[in-house]
């Protein structure tokens, strides 16, 4: 029985993946529809419900900003010391000053009140002291402030404490400027009292009732949102006829805690309530529950046909393209097989952008290749037996050169040429050191003794000599360094710090407890501080471009300062430092702080 199943199971990479696809679709796909039958009803309800608290969400968020800009308004007169300050000399009679100082102060207070106002919204602000003065921003034309003594509410701010707010509610509009375009206002009032708790002055601030009810136009279709007062009346939204007015449904809604589905009137209604803390006001949405559901249940009833239909349509649609997707691994499978069996001229002829294509490009590439190396084996061997005969017969034995060039020596010295065959001996040791030595590091004694020969032909070329002073540790000669490390120092000093006139180039060598420090100093034209400062920057770049500097021309080791410092980082690490001081016209310093390492090696 086991040997049947493994008969039928499919073998080919193809029929898995479509095997495998189709489960991986059909077994979920069957419990999702079973599934989502049976939770639809009760999802469309709690849908509904949650996209009426979020509508009512975001309104109560914007209804409640309004309400605490007209608080924060209020709270920025009551407590600004600056504010209480003046308005408690102006209620008492007390103002200093001369007229116009006095009218200055006032007229800064009046740009602070302008200055609380939001821009893009009508909001009037009062300070109405008990002594009859008051401060608006606002005009007395639109408006004569005295007049909020004659409201009914007024008396009741009296009774105020502390930072306690009054919320006049809704209001017929008193500003002549508004009253066409917003009918109603909203108001809340502050008492301003002295520490004695006696009241000095009033801080009423006031903003129109369509601000708020612009906020409810942003619903979903369906949806009303009233805002009620404590006392339940309509203090904005709904029929404009109907604000201040009582709200028709408080019986049905008042009992509700959280958002539900009641019936008024025979009708069902989606209601949602919220309250607003800090005043006792409440937003209440109603929706009727039909039209809240009928997008939500449209919804839901064309996923369900969509997820059927696109099933079936996606089913088929992968089968082909996992066909089309192996057809290039089915063709290099026979590719390989062939291979394998010895015919290496077969190719796959895959290509494209992906794994794939890349895949036979390279298989086909590489039995090129292999049929490349196959015809490249036969002829290796000559090919290199040749090559290594062009390289004997271009190459110059070093010692022969040499040793004609001490024989050349010899016969200047011979006929009484001292400086000449000096010349020629310091050329030699330079060329010894550059061509037959193939290390990339010398002992420090070494690198001096390569700097005296350059020193010497120098001085041979230029009319004037310079002096080289030496001044080394003998236990700093052991140290390994790069070669030719000092040499473009002591040329910079030469060229450029000495100008090829005469002068002294002093070497020292420092053993100290963690570094050996090296000095190269001159007593040259040395560097004004913009030179120097320009110097220190390009030094202390880990890498640099050298081609092209102006410090490499006639170097004689193709290398200047900046590579100098890299190569010596490159060999101690980062705790290889380097100073350069200089004065202009008495010389220049450069001192490198070497660490010490290992320097014992096979000589």
């Amino acid at each position: 029985m086991i040997g049947r199943l493994r008969e039928l199971a499919p073998k080919s990479i193809r029929h898995k993946l479509i095997l495998a696809a189709v489960a991986c679709i059909l077994v979920p796909a069957a419990l999702t529809l079973i599934i989502y039958n049976s939770l639809t009803q009760e999802a469309v309800k709690r849908q509904a419900v949650s996209n009426a608290e979020d509508s009512l969400q975001l309104v109560s968020g914007s209804v409640m900003n309004s309400l605490k800009g007209m608080v924060t308004i209020a709270n920025y007169v009551q407590t600004n010391p600056g504010l209480r300050a003046y308005f408690k000399l102006v209620a008492s009679g007390n103002a200093s000053g001369n007229e116009y100082e006095r009218f200055m102060d006032s007229n800064r207070v009046l740009e602070q009140l302008d200055t609380l106002t939001v821009v893009g919204q009508n909001c009037y602000v009062t300070i109405l002291l008990t002594n009859n003065a008051y401060y608006m921003n606002y005009s007395v034309s639109d408006y004569n402030p005295l007049d909020l003594k004659k409201k009914p509410w007024f008396q009741k701010l009296m009774e105020l404490k502390g930072l306690e707010s009054y919320w006049i509610g809704v209001e017929s509009t008193d500003f002549s400027y508004d009253k066409f375009d917003h009918p109603y206002q909203l108001t809340v009032a502050r008492t301003l009292r002295l520490d004695s708790t006696e009241i000095y002055g009033y801080a009423i601030v006031t903003i129109m009732e369509d601000q708020l009810h612009s906020i409810f136009g942003n619903l979903s279709a369906g949806q009303k949102v009233t805002l009620l007062d404590s006392a339940g009346m309509i203090v904005s939204g709904g029929d404009p006829e109907s604000i201040g007015k009582p709200f028709p449904y408080t019986a049905a809604v008042d009992h509700l805690k959280d958002s539900s589905v009641v019936s008024i009137a025979g009708e069902r209604y989606l209601v949602a309530q919220q309250q607003i803390p800090f005043n006792g006001w409440r937003l209440v949405l109603m929706q009727p529950y039909s039209q809240s559901i009928v997008d939500i249940s449209s919804i839901f009833n064309r996923v369900f046909t969509i997820q059927l239909i696109s099933f079936f349509v996606f089913l088929l649609l992968l089968i082909t393209l996992v066909r089309a997707f192996t057809k290039p691994l089915v063709r290099l499978g026979k590719v390989t097989t062939a291979v394998q069996r010895g015919n290496l001229l077969v190719r796959s002829g895959v290509r494209g952008n992906d794994e794939i294509g890349r895949l036979g490009l390279l298989f086909d590439q590489m039995l090129d290749r292999v049929k490349e190396m196959i015809a490249e084996v036969s002829d290796t061997q000559a090919r290199k037996r040749i090559a290594e005969l062009k390289m004997l017969q271009a190459q110059i034995n070093p010692h022969f050169l040499f040793n004609v060039l001490n024989s050349i020596r010899m016969k200047v010295m011979k006929r009484g040429d001292p400086d000449s065959a000096k010349m020629i001996g310091s050329l030699s040791m330079l060329l010894r050191m550059t061509i037959s030595r193939e290390e990339d590091e010398i002992f420090l004694h070494e690198e001096i003794d390569l700097v005296s020969h350059y020193v010497s032909l120098m001085n041979l070329r230029q009319k004037e000599e310079a002096a080289l002073q030496l001044d080394i540790d003998p236990e700093a000669f052991l140290l390994n360094v790069p070669r030719f490390f000092l040499q473009p120092l002591v040329e910079n000093a030469l060229i450029h710090g000495l100008s090829q006139k005469p002068g002294t180039i002093s070497i020292r060598a420092v053993v100290e407890e963690k570094f050996i420090v090296l000095t190269v100093e001159d007593n040259g034209r040395g560097m004004d501080s913009s030179e120097l400062s320009s110097l220190t920057r390009k030094i202390s770049l880990e890498a640099e471009s050298l081609p092209g500097k102006a410090e490499l021309k006639g170097s004689f080791s193709g290398m200047g300062l900046h590579n100098v410092v890299e190569r010596m980082r490159i060999l101690f690490g980062g705790e290889f430092a380097i100073e350069v001081s200089s004065i202009a016209g008495e010389g220049t310093v450069i001192k490198m702080f070497i660490p010490h390492r290992e320097v014992i090696r096979d000589v």
